[in-house]
């Protein structure tokens, strides 16, 4: 007995630098950090920064190292109402004009989008509710109404993107699948698709 294909197609899209034009986690650790805060994130983590940009330090790690020092004991009352400020006044003014373009194309098709990112689910969650359509993310954890500062379930990059994309999807449900990125991380996301993009060139 085959399997009836739906008449949909799904469209995977990574977040900064493919739907935005800059590093949104990084322009979201300076929009909520404390001063307090963020003297410490540069006090311990400028270094290892120097090294990332060298290619010697991984992003996962680097992301993670700076969402601890950031974030671990705030209250989900002070820091959610931030990340809500942020994707309604910040993320607007990053968004490609192409990539949103064809999000919307998407959406007008009736095709399954999906926002697949490493990014944080403190702003990315209310800016994809805003538009309707589905995320994967790196999500910190809670304990006692205050974050802990640690990922819920790890770093979302990478084969990690792919995986967790098919753990919520049957892929062979859809028509067509299509996958966007821009870095060596969306490499396993866009693995998936039967039209991939990489910096808005079709592979």
């Amino acid at each position: 007995m085959t399997e009836k294909l739906s008449n949909k197609n799904l469209a995977l899209f990574d977040f900064d630098g493919t739907l935005t034009d800059a590093d949104m986690f990084t322009k979201f650790l300076k929009f909520s950090a404390t001063k307090k805060r963020a003297w410490l994130i540069r006090l311990t983590l400028l270094p290892l920064y120097g090294f990332y940009k060298l290619g010697l330090f991984p992003a996962p790690t680097l992301r993670k190292l700076a969402s601890f020092v950031a974030y671990k004991n705030k209250p989900i009352s002070f820091l959610c109402p931030i990340g809500e400020e942020f994707a309604l006044t910040v993320i607007p003014k990053h968004l490609r004009k192409q990539a949103i373009e064809r999000l919307q194309w998407h959406l007008q098709q009736g095709d399954t989008v999906v926002v697949v990112s490493a990014s944080l689910n403190l702003y990315l969650e209310p800016w994809c509710k805003s538009l309707s359509i589905g995320l994967i993310c790196s999500e910190l954890a809670i304990k006692n109404d205050k974050f802990t500062g640690l990922y819920l379930n790890g770093d979302v990059s990478n084969h990690i993107k792919a995986e967790r994309v098919k753990s919520m999807f049957n892929l062979k449900e859809f028509k067509r699948i299509y996958a966007y990125g821009d870095t060596p991380e969306d490499h396993a996301l866009l693995s998936l698709a039967d039209e991939q993009y990489m910096n808005w060139v079709k592979q």
